[in-house]
């Protein structure tokens, strides 16, 4: 796959099949757009096309908003569809001015010129342009004008999914991990870099890995332990994740830590990942450290059982 960080990079491709979306998770939903694109454009010869956003639109249309949390960075977004074997993925700066181009612009500008789109893939409620005021009407209407074919992912299609990124993130920030995986397709994952923590679990027989995310925008489940699988070095080991403020220990900050089992190396400043496959309880102060290690001892074997079939 191709990866464009502004549209000027891109070069027309012959017979361009486009979607254009946020695609956060690139969850089921998506992928039934994913899947329609790929067969238009094995049909006709052509390439497929997808056009995203960054930052996300509201970020900068409601920058008061702080609460939108993203299911992936854009790094993991690119590596999910490029598994589902995407041709190019063009990455749009985000900005008022770009909001602010007409229906008829941003088709025009973007979608013609820009793209040599042949045929468009859009979901039933897709909008865009100023004010969101164009839809599948709007570029049905211009497609014999620009000389593209729009083809509508219908409601029904996308219900039988019922999924949406909004309902994902609902769940992980529940306490319902295997809900949000079952939607998405796969196991809901964290990327980051191990960094010094202060090792107190190492004190108590359950050293852990700190994982620093560097980008803030990035959604953490709730708080809890959960059963895990870290990617290493490109090798999978079973682990013990952990979310929280460490509140037996008065932490001031959340932290993410990994236990990860029958591993004994230095991994400070790699790059790891972190995939949750089940929760098993949520953050708990303990009146001692004795107290916390006893029920970290339980939180193990109950891990180790839910992994025995991963």
């Amino acid at each position: 796959m191709k990866i464009y960080n502004n549209i000027d990079e891109f070069v027309p491709v012959k017979n361009a099949v486009v979607t254009i979306g946020t695609f956060d998770g690139v969850h089921l939903g998506h992928r039934k757009i994913i899947e329609r694109i790929k067969q238009l454009a094995q049909a006709s010869g052509g390439e497929t096309v997808i056009l995203t956003f960054f930052p996300h639109p509201r970020m900068i249309l409601h920058p008061e908003d702080q609460g939108l949390k993203m299911i992936n960075t854009m790094d993991e977004k690119a590596e999910l569809l490029e598994k589902l074997g995407v041709d190019h993925l063009i990455i749009t700066p985000f900005s008022r001015d770009f909001s602010n181009q007409t229906a008829e612009e941003y088709v025009r500008d973007i979608l013609v010129n820009k793209i040599g789109t042949k045929k468009i893939v859009i979901g039933y409620d897709h909008r865009f342009g100023k004010d969101r005021m164009g839809g599948l009407a709007e570029l049905q209407q211009l497609c014999p004008v620009y000389g593209f074919e729009v083809v509508e992912i219908p409601e029904q299609d996308i219900h039988d999914v019922a999924v949406s990124s909004t309902r994902i993130r609902n769940a992980l920030l529940g306490d319902e991990i295997e809900l949000a995986n079952e939607f998405l397709g796969y196991s809901f994952f964290i990327t980051g870099k191990v960094n010094r923590g202060d090792q107190i679990g190492r004190t108590i027989g359950y050293p852990t890995a700190n994982i620093l995310i560097e980008e803030t925008y990035k959604l953490i489940p709730a708080d809890g332990i959960f059963a895990v699988k870290v990617i290493l070095d490109a090798h999978e080991h079973k682990g013990m994740g952990y979310i929280g403020h460490r509140p037996t220990i008065n932490g001031m900050t959340r932290t993410i830590e990994v236990n990860i089992f029958d591993f004994n190396r230095d991994i400070y400043t790699q790059d790891i990942r972190m995939e949750f496959l089940h929760y098993v309880r949520g953050d708990i102060k303990f009146t001692s450290l004795e107290g916390l290690t006893t029920q970290l001892g339980k939180d193990k074997e109950a891990v180790m059982a839910l992994l025995k079939s991963h």
